[in-house]
């Protein structure tokens, strides 16, 4: 199973800083929410996406797993 990060929309609310901290993966939309690329993260970028799901102020990601 391959590592993804999912974002909790209801949470979120657009802080803007999961797209500094990771923009091989997150986007943002026109307010500034997150646009998350849901295809699997490969090992090399994993610890930035572990860093950026802890660095998010509202707990709005986390890692799921694609099966």
């Amino acid at each position: 199973m391959k590592p993804r990060i999912v974002v909790d929309m209801i949470s979120c609310v657009g802080h803007r800083l999961c797209a500094d901290l990771f923009p091989e993966r997150i986007t943002l939309d026109d307010w500034g929410y997150p646009i998350i690329d849901a295809s699997a993260i490969p090992p090399e970028l994993l610890s930035h996406a572990k860093r950026t799901i802890e660095a998010c102020p509202t707990l709005a990601l986390r890692l799921d797993k694609l099966r």
